[in-house]
């Protein structure tokens, strides 16, 4: 694991909620000049701290959708079984999350589509597969309360950024 210092985490969380700052003003931001500011934003990037860069994207800007979170109880717990899932979600791009659980549920996707017709369409299309599916469990947003959003980099870093 990469050791981060303050200004490390400093440029973190810039980046989060300014990505498209320019790099002399990140530079100027934490108090470096540009070239060691920019060695340490290679450093995170070659690390893997950073993943990408991007945009967000309203939904409700692009007009009508329905996001459903859906709860996965698998046939087995055999690894190939639940390889051949974890492969097949790969394929389907409303399917915009998957998180492995522990504790009676196997899977948690976040699904997002048009409307209710994709995505029974879609979740007949998984059961079809073959690829272990036993029971799914549907639970639709009604309004987003709080969406994803920076990382809280103090609590997870703890003194580390000291």
């Amino acid at each position: 694991m990469l050791r981060l210092d303050g200004r490390d985490i400093e440029i973190l969380k810039i980046l989060q909620s300014e990505g498209r700052i320019s790099k002399t003003d990140l530079a100027r931001r934490i108090n470096l000049s540009p070239t060691p500011c920019w060695d340490r934003l290679q450093r995170l990037e070659k690390a893997g701290v950073i993943e990408s860069y991007g945009a967000r994207v309203s939904y409700r800007a692009l007009g009508p959708h329905v996001t459903v979170f859906v709860t996965v109880e698998m046939e087995h717990h055999r690894a190939g079984l639940m390889q051949a899932f974890e492969v097949a979600v790969q394929r389907y791009p409303e399917i915009t999350g998957v998180w492995a659980l522990g504790g009676g549920l196997d899977y948690l996707m976040q699904i997002v589509t048009r409307d209710i017709d994709s995505y029974q369409r879609l979740i007949d299309t998984l059961l079809d597969a073959r690829i272990g599916l036993a029971r799914y469990y549907t639970h639709i947003v009604t309004k987003p309360v709080k969406s994803p959003g920076a990382l809280p980099l103090d609590m997870l870093l703890g003194d580390q950024g000291g």
